[in-house]
């Protein structure tokens, strides 16, 4: 069978599971649709947290990262890992045992708010519309790819399937789906990678591939895969592959802060925090965390060798290769326009770090093809060596640079797209189609498992937090419920236009939305579950001071060109800043402002309570005697 057919065949039966699923999982009320009626088993609730969590950037994008910078890629396993650390210990059993829906209920009835909780509702439903958008273009990418289709009509039909199991089943049926998912991505993911580990070094499992020697015909034979790496680096002209902080912008500082508002951005993240709301006691939610963590590290652990041995593919598969020796892989994934290459005159291709604009594509090209292809894909055009005034983004324009190269860049690239990476890994190592079919069924649950955990946070902020919370309170369960469907129609539309026409800062503003969250939610529930004294004007301030900070100098760096004056901290980083500016802000005004009513301070002695706590006023009574 060919790719393709294997894809269909994958592919259609995933989507047929997830259906089914969705289907057997239908709810008619609110407490199914938002919180699966909390009573979804711990083993369960962790599987469908890794699926909700892995999404097209852990799957595709995130081997990629660690491809493309080597050692300082780390920061996004240590970070995104991390966070799940402090969620099972700060966060997870109190909000579980608070017993509302969502975030902004925590914070809009702890703080006694309604502003907290309209500030609370519009931070959750920006950090879901961001990450939901580039879930549809994942989609997209995967069946423009493996299924030949259009990357609008694979948008469009990721945004069908989503709508139909979202609104079906809400979070019952995500949840279960979720399940589902979260095996078939991470089947997906580790196939390969096994494959190609005893390809090239004779070990099957791919953290001790990527410390042993390479064996059999493969170039370095004998050598161990990570010196090989370290020497293609540097005779291309890169930092060594597995030396730390190897760039000014990866210093120590900046790694320390960048995993940092990772992790606690991770932990502050309304759709990863609202599936601890489904299980069915506060153990069940601390356990939820436990196996959360060991799911998801079976692909963390993993995307490093992955990363190592795409590396090792991706440069000896090509460099120095004329467009006739070319691998079909190549072919394959340049009428995607995410691996393009302009010939220097010489007809073969290098990949070098004389010139970071650098990308590949096959065959020289005349001016009028290179502006027809900056066209089409929205590319922009500069010398070799020069830099390129961010005012020209999406313009074709041709200078000649030290060498006489036309160097052409697609935004956010350097070299082949860091989401290619995973996808094409396969077919570099020239494995079996129906493994490289398999990856795109992986691609697509991780990135649908995603996308349907935000739509849900965007449903819920807006037909709970705000329609019946804040504008109708009389509503009934069936009008919220129809209210909540409708939003979630509303958002897959929205999403899929962002995916069919991705704004140019997406890359962007996935680190505004870690930073907002590190800088907002993560103080403003750490503070609300452990401290009585905190009331409403401090805790608003802090958040809205976080917020002002990590917004502003995030915009200010990456789009109007400001130094990173902070202490040189990147803008991926400034979220752990922010998230400090907050807490000062909140406990330095907590001393001029009256404290939460009685109501609430005994709110948060319940909620601190261990299960098996006897009530208060038993204990009380006891002390009397």
């Amino acid at each position: 069978m060919s790719v393709k057919a294997w894809t269909y065949l994958f592919v259609g039966l995933s989507f047929c599971l997830y259906m089914f699923i969705a289907w057997r999982s239908r709810v008619r009320d609110t407490g199914g649709f938002y919180v699966a009626g909390r009573g979804v088993p711990a083993i369960a609730n962790g599987m469908a947290t890794a699926a909700d969590w892995m999404s097209a950037a852990s799957f595709i994008s995130m081997a990629g990262l660690i491809s493309t910078m080597g050692y300082s890629g780390g920061v996004y396993l240590m970070g995104w890992t991390g966070g799940y650390v402090l969620l099972a210990l700060l966060l997870a059993p109190y909000l579980r045992k608070f017993g509302q829906f969502t975030v902004p209920d925590f914070i809009g009835d702890r703080y006694e708010s309604a502003i907290a909780r309209l500030v609370a509702v519009l931070c959750a439903v920006f950090i879901s519309f961001v990450y939901v958008a580039g879930q549809m273009r994942g989609v997209g990418v995967v069946f423009s790819r493996f299924l030949e289709v259009d990357i609008n009509v694979g948008v469009i039909i990721g945004m069908a399937i989503v709508f139909v199991y979202a609104t079906l089943g809400g979070m019952k049926g995500i949840t279960w789906t979720q399940v589902a998912q979260y095996w078939v991505l991470i089947t997906a993911f580790l196939i390969p990678a096994i494959a190609i580990s005893i390809k090239l070094t004779g070990q099957p499992l791919p953290q001790i591939g990527m410390g042993s020697p390479l064996v059999g015909d493969v170039a370095g034979s004998g050598m161990y895969l990570l010196d090989k790496l370290n020497l293609i680096n540097a005779d291309l002209g890169f930092a060594s592959y597995t030396e730390p902080f190897t760039s000014p912008k990866w210093g120590k500082l900046n790694v320390f802060c960048v995993t940092l508002a990772l992790m606690v951005g991770t932990a502050g993240l309304p759709h990863v925090i609202v599936r601890f709301y489904t299980v069915k006691t506060v153990a069940a939610a601390r356990w939820s965390a436990f196996w959360a963590l060991l799911f998801i590290s079976a692909l963390y652990l993993t995307a490093p060798a992955t990363a190592a041995f795409a590396r090792y593919y991706m440069i000896e598969s090509i460099q120095g290769r004329s467009s006739e020796q070319l691998p079909q892989w190549f072919a394959n994934w340049e009428e995607t326009g995410l691996i393009l290459w302009l010939d220097d005159g010489d007809g073969k291709l290098r990949y070098s770090a004389r010139n970071d604009n650098e990308v590949f594509r096959s065959g020289p090209l005349s001016r009028a093809e290179i502006a027809e292809l900056a066209s089409a894909h929205q590319l922009w055009i500069n010398s070799g060596a020069s830099s390129v005034d961010p005012r020209n983004r999406g313009k074709a324009a041709t200078t000649s640079g030290a060498d006489g190269r036309l160097a052409l860049r697609k935004k956010g690239l350097s070299g082949p797209d860091r989401d290619i990476i995973v996808l094409a890994t396969p077919e570099m190592a020239e494995l079996s189609g129906w493994i490289v079919a398999l990856i795109a069924a992986g691609g697509l649950a991780a990135a649908l498992s995603t996308a349907s955990g935000l739509l849900l946070v965007i449903s819920s902020g807006v037909a709970h937090d705000l329609y019946f919370r804040l504008i109708n309170p009389a509503a009934s369960e069936a009008r919220r419920l129809a209210v909540s469907r409708a939003t979630i129609g509303v958002a897959v539309v929205v999403a899929g236009i962002f995916g069919i026409y991705p704004p140019g800062f997406v890359a962007e503003v996935v680190a505004f939305a870690f930073g907002l969250a590190a800088s907002s939610f993560f103080p403003i529930l750490v503070l609300g579950i452990f401290s009585k004294r905190v009331g409403t004007i401090p805790a608003v301030s802090g958040m809205l001071a976080g917020i002002g900070f990590t917004a502003a100098y995030i915009i200010g760096n990456r789009f109007f060109g400001m130094p990173a004056w902070c202490f040189g901290i990147s803008a991926q980083g400034i979220g752990t800043v922010g998230m400090i500016v907050n807490f000062a802000v909140t406990l330095g005004l907590t001393p001029f402002f009256s404290p939460p009513s009685t109501q609430v301070q005994d709110m948060i002695d319940r909620i601190r309570e261990p299960e098996d706590a006897p009530p208060a006023v038993a204990i009380e009574t006891a002390s009397e005697h």
